[in-house]
């Protein structure tokens, strides 16, 4: 009655109406099935099998469900190649290279056996029919991020491959699609790998000098993020051009772009959050309505099929998982989430399934076309995406629970990553947005809060005030935009320097940053305020950053360090930020010290899998030279000392006048250990142990886990 009355006919074609039925299923689902923990996106391609043209019929699957379910394929992909840690991934290249290689192979043999031998498929079309079980696609890897297991061993090396084994399986297409068009030779080879290492050279070089030009010169938020959706579109574009799958180009830009995308930025929030809102649940709904359970019935052909297809996928992906588990000693649940992610088949698959089906290689005896793949095997890959993704789902989340658990029970020593509490000075407009970005980029991941302080003097005017709380306003909705709360202080003091020493007492501060303004640097008055006040805070980290560019567009830092710095009491806590910048930015960091003191980082690094250069410099003449041929895109940080401490020379008081002269348009920051020793902390027993390599490496080892 009602669809009478409202002139609705079945499937409907009000545009209006087939956002809202769509927006309602993506706001329902989770709602529903996390109560009996049931992973929403099984939930969100049922949904799809069900109003699709092969359930109820309530929606076509017409160009603009194709559109945002293509958008959210290619943002899955992206997703991947953006959070991918580019430091554990070079260390682990080899371990996701021999990962693809079992991926590859495994589903690939047993695809070939089941189609040659048991379905009596050609020759050629059973090595398509092989290949399709070789890809896989990371569907569930989004809902694997939000848990913070992103950077895990096991996360990284099937994210990188499945880069590999789903280009090889995209190329196994390609060269068969060739020959079965009698068009493989020296020409297609050549033709071929020209463009893909043409492709492949635009991408990973041209594409991130125009991001780091974008990111530089343009701040408006909305621009950069369309930025970015049109950099995951070009990149699809080209990879196509190139003869080369859309998903593999979406990838690539992620890797592009990891280094110009800080983890900690609002950018990076909001990219996750388009995603996961809209783009990525479109898709999953999408391939829910591919699904025909009519097919299933109707022909015991199409089941075998089917079966054959599960037991080759599934199967493949289970042995690939279990012999990279045995190969590189992994835990069991470890095993368990490479088989979870790698189970998955949607993307290439369809795509591999899709061109098959669409080549006609000759006539049946009742002039049917003669595909080369039939109708079957386009039946029975639409069950293997919808079975492959139930256990991909429930697999995956179990095993990600299981690690991300054990994590958290990871404990150092009595160390409490909340008691952390960063206090962003911010008197200056112009530095809000920079100085609440360091605070996001060195803050520890378990860390959801900062702390932003104005001191207004107590005879100023009502213009005072109220650019005060313009100020502090705008650093509470920088943050807030990267999921971030920050804690605005207003303090009325007749001096700046005694209104943020109470602060601190006051609210437990263990680190504070100053920010220098761009075109100032370090004025005598800042000076003696620094060395005749905020130093007198023996137990804070005190953090001074000059910074004349996005912090993510800087591609190396140069990180000088002081001879026995080692002996400080902060110097690990002062080291865990450095870590934290680089490990949050995608820069290089690039240390220099005495013999001692890069021993000492280099265990350290290996322990806690943190990528670095260290440089052995004999005098600080020579650390200063490092720092005094800086490049446009690189930053300087200096670990420094108070007068007392292990590390201090006399020569460091005149750092402040040599940074004006020399660096004033870099990007630099100054860290200034505290030197009083707190009872039952990490950095005590470390300095205690510092002869003890092992040692050192094990408790930071915990601390970055």
């Amino acid at each position: 009655m009602f669809l009478s009355i409202h002139h609705i006919t079945l499937p409907i074609e009000d545009p209006l109406l087939k956002f809202l039925i769509e927006l309602i299923i993506i706001l329902c689902i989770p709602l529903l099935l996390n109560k009996i923990k049931v992973p929403h996106l099984l939930g969100l391609i049922i949904a799809g099998a069900l109003i699709g043209p092969n359930g109820f019929g309530v929606l076509s699957r017409d160009s603009s469900v194709v559109v945002t379910g293509t958008t959210g394929l290619l943002y899955i992909m992206f997703l991947a190649g953006l959070e991918i840690d580019m430091g554990d991934f070079k260390k682990n290249k080899w371990k996701s290279i021999t990962f693809s290689i079992y991926t590859f192979a495994a589903p690939f043999i047993l695809g070939f056996l089941g189609g040659y031998y048991i379905l009596n498929f050609s020759l050629l079309t059973s090595v398509l029919f092989a290949s399709l079980f070789s890809s896989h696609t990371l569907v569930v890897y989004p809902m694997i991020s939000t848990m913070g297991i992103s950077k895990n061993l096991a996360v990284n090396i099937t994210v990188g491959g499945t880069m590999i084994t789903d280009v090889l399986s995209l190329l196994v297409l390609a060269v068969v699609v060739g020959m079965s068009q009698g068009e493989v030779g020296t020409a297609f080879w050549l033709k071929l790998s020209v463009s893909m290492v043409l492709f492949t050279l635009i991408v990973l070089l041209v594409f991130p000098i125009i991001a780091r030009w974008f990111f530089k010169n343009v701040s408006d938020k909305i621009s950069q993020y369309i930025f970015v959706i049109v950099m995951i579109y070009l990149a699809a574009l080209l990879a196509e051009l190139a003869g080369i799958e859309a998903i593999i180009g979406a990838f690539f830009a992620g890797l592009a772009l990891n280094r110009l995308i800080p983890h900690t930025s609002s950018l990076m929030n909001r990219v996750e959050f388009v995603g996961n809102a809209i783009f990525i649940p479109f898709f999953l709904i999408s391939v829910g309505m591919l699904i025909d359970f009519n097919a299933f019935i109707q022909s015991w052909e199409t089941l075998g099929v089917a079966t054959i297809m599960l037991i080759a996928s599934i199967g493949g992906k289970y042995v690939a998982a279990y012999l990279t588990k045995k190969t590189f000693k992994l835990t069991n649940d470890e095993g368990q989430l490479i088989f979870g992610l790698s189970s998955a088949s949607a993307a290439a698959t369809l795509a591999s399934v899709m061109v098959g089906y669409n080549i006609i290689i000759g006539e049946t005896a009742t002039g049917e076309p003669l595909r080369l793949l039939n109708e079957h095997v386009l039946n029975g890959s639409i069950l293997l995406i919808l079975v492959s993704c139930t256990v991909s789902s429930f697999v995956s989340m179990a095993s990600a629970q299981r690690i991300a658990q054990a994590d958290n029970d990871n404990t150092v020593y009595g160390i409490n990553e909340e008691t952390e509490n960063i206090l962003l000075a911010l008197n200056h407009k112009d530095t809000v947005e920079k100085m609440v970005n360091l605070g996001m980029m060195v803050k520890t991941s378990k860390n959801k809060q900062l702390f932003g302080i104005n001191i207004i003097n107590e005879d100023a005017n009502e213009s005072s005030v109220k650019n005060a709380e313009k100020i502090l306003g705008d650093a509470v909705n920088t943050a807030s935009a990267a999921d971030v709360k920050l804690n605005a202080i207003t303090r009325h003091d007749t001096d700046v320097v005694r209104g943020i020493n109470n602060a601190i007492k006051e609210h437990n501060i263990t680190d504070l940053i100053i920010g220098l303004e761009e075109n100032k640097g370090f004025s005598a008055s800042f000076i003696y305020n620094l060395y005749n006040g905020y130093l007198h805070n023996k137990n804070i980290n005190l953090m001074v950053y000059h910074g004349v560019q996005p912090i993510g567009t800087i591609k190396k830092y140069i990180v000088l360090i002081p001879s026995e710095a080692e002996k400080d009491a902060g110097f690990f806590h002062s080291m865990l930020k450095v870590w934290n910048i680089g490990r949050n930015s995608g820069a290089t960091i690039s240390f220099y010290g005495n013999e001692r003191t890069m021993q000492i980082l280099t265990r350290i690094a290996k322990k806690a899998n943190i990528e670095g250069e260290f440089n052995i410099v004999q005098t600080w003449s020579e650390a200063e030279n490092a720092a005094y041929n800086l490049k446009e895109d690189e930053g300087l940080i200096i670990l420094m000392a108070d007068r007392g401490m292990h590390s201090y020379f006399p020569q460091m008081r005149e750092v402040p006048e040599l940074l004006n002269k020399n660096l004033n348009n870099n990007n630099y920051l100054l860290i200034f250990p505290f030197s009083k020793t707190l009872e039952n902390t990490t950095e005590k027993r470390a300095v205690s142990n510092v002869d003890d390599f092992a040692e050192i490496g094990k408790i930071i080892g915990k601390i970055f886990k």
